[in-house]
């Protein structure tokens, strides 16, 4: 029988396992924060592969991966990391297209069309900024950076690279990874992954953003291989509840969730979607399309597909989607080689 999530604050304590929470205050969550929202567990239905790697004269590329996902003025507008095996480093792409059905096919414009942008930049985030009227793409370069501009759909116009901090702040990890930024009423959050089993935030007021952001503090702490990387952080449309998803790494790439009802409260695992045999989303929970022959075990860097493009990283439950990178099982070896491609997750009405 399929149960709620977000149920009482003890259940979920009791099905923690070894996660620890990390707490910033100490009141209990609300009542907000324990009421359900989705069934778990959760089943999917992955596409086929949608997005591949298209290289051209000068950009000889294995992979396309790191998707960050917008829709806006009819299109959807995709930011993702390639790895560039002529330039011998990790790099973006850029595409659009009106539908699905037309993914495929979509042109895959290089970062590095802007001078601006051209090395080492990856794992992008993307959202529009309402204070300031700009779009915002977060990315790692190996330190947190941003950009900006008024057209998303032109990559060249991206302003120059620029940092959130001034060096490493006390409290980062040796190796900072996969950024992404959400706000609240008050403050906007920068969450990352350490590649060590923990989940970062740091937070600036919204009149102070991009800068002004406070060092680095634990949100959740677990081993490496339940706590690994690509984390990404949604507000749960018409609730006072955020939603966080952390890639784990083993035995294969999957997605456990956490709830919490601030941004800086208690982040508490997600009954039901929250292990390797009941994940958010894993091969476990995942089949494919009718005559599509399955093309993944991992279901990997990736996000959900959201109500709206601002910087509240607005998610609505009852259209759950999840564009998410995947590989050939058979693939092995090393990491910026491996063939990742994106396909697009969807919950199974029939469940």
């Amino acid at each position: 029988m399929k149960k709620r999530i977000l149920t009482m604050l003890a259940i979920s304590i009791s099905l923690a396992g070894s996660t620890q929470i990390v707490r910033t205050t100490d009141p209990p969550l609300s009542t907000k924060a324990q009421e359900p929202t989705f069934e778990t567990p959760l089943k999917w239905v992955s596409s086929d592969i949608l997005i591949s790697p298209v290289s051209d004269e000068t950009h000889e590329i294995v992979s396309v991966k790191d998707p960050t996902i917008v829709r806006f003025n009819g299109l959807w507008h995709i930011y993702a990391t390639v790895y560039s095996t002529s330039a011998g480093t990790w790099s973006m792409v850029y595409l659009n297209f009106r539908d699905w059905a037309d993914a495929p096919e979509a042109k895959l414009t290089f970062i590095d069309v802007n001078p601006g942008l051209q090395g080492y930049h990856c794992a992008p985030h993307l959202f529009y900024f309402r204070p300031h009227g700009k779009w915002y793409l977060i990315f790692q370069s190996q330190q947190p950076q941003y950009c900006t501009t008024d057209d998303i759909s032109r990559p060249e116009t991206w302003s120059a690279p620029r940092d959130f901090f001034e060096g490493k702040p006390e409290g980062a990890p040796r190796l900072w990874i996969d950024y992404h930024v959400i706000c609240d009423d008050t403050h906007a959050y920068l969450f990352f992954t350490g590649d060590n089993g923990r989940f970062y935030r740091s937070r600036t007021s919204i009149g102070d953003f991009p800068e002004g952001m406070s060092n680095p503090e634990i949100a959740i702490q677990d081993t490496r291989d339940n706590l690994f990387e690509g984390s990404i952080t949604y507000r749960i449309k018409d609730s006072g509840t955020y939603l966080t998803l952390i890639e784990a790494l083993s035995p294969a790439r999957y997605y456990r969730a956490w709830i919490a009802d601030s941004l800086d409260g208690e982040w508490m695992p997600v009954p039901g979607a929250d292990t390797w045999d009941t994940p958010f989303a894993g091969i476990n929970n995942v089949t494919f399309e009718v005559g599509v022959a399955p093309w993944t075990r991992d279901i990997s860097h990736g996000e959900l597909l959201r109500d709206g493009y601002d910087e509240t990283m607005t998610i609505d439950l009852n259209h759950l989607r999840f564009l998410y990178q995947g590989r050939d099982p058979q693939s092995d070896g090393n990491y910026s080689l491996l063939p990742y491609r994106l396909g697009l997750l969807s919950v199974d009405q029939a469940q």
